[in-house]
């Protein structure tokens, strides 16, 4: 019983929109024309104007009334869906707050890997400094026994 009330509803809110949807339309506008002109033309065929203005009358109020209700469920639909795109902006609001906290986590050891990189070098520059000057002690030191070599060959002679 519950499934068939929600069927109706449906169908009755989808009824609605499209009436609110064809009362908004130039259609209606054309129509309604018409239908007021007709209306006021019914005198010329014998018809009493009170009686023409009393079922217009009535007419027109009854129609506001429906228009007025169409208009508040087409308001009230409106809301509820404003209020569910409200959540999910607020929803992938947090989410961005999310990611820009991963992004500055990731900028953060991004810098340290930078920093790690840096003393790499200055350690690398330092080793090669070294280096240099290893390899500049040992050619002296190979230049001083080549020296003495010859200073040793010349004292054997």
């Amino acid at each position: 019983m519950k499934e068939q009330f929600n069927r109706n509803k449906i169908k009755l809110e989808k009824s609605a929109d499209k009436a609110t949807r064809w009362i908004g339309s130039t259609t209606s506008l054309i129509v309604h024309s018409i239908l007021f002109l007709g209306a006021f033309t019914l005198p010329f065929f014998g018809i009493s104007l009170e009686r023409v203005l009393l079922v217009l009358t009535t007419a027109v109020s009854l129609e506001a009334i429906y228009l007025a209700i169409f208009i508040q469920m087409s308001v009230n639909k409106n809301t509820k869906d404003i209020e569910i795109i409200q959540e999910d902006v607020e929803d992938i609001q947090e989410d961005v707050d999310e990611i820009q906290k991963d992004v500055d986590e990731i900028q953060e050891d991004v810098d340290e890997i930078q920093e790690d990189i840096e003393e790499i070098e200055e350690d690398s520059t330092e080793d090669q400094k070294i280096e240099q000057k290893e390899a500049q002690a040992i050619t002296a030191i190979q230049t001083i026994l080549t020296q003495l070599q010859k200073e040793i060959e010349q004292l054997k002679k």
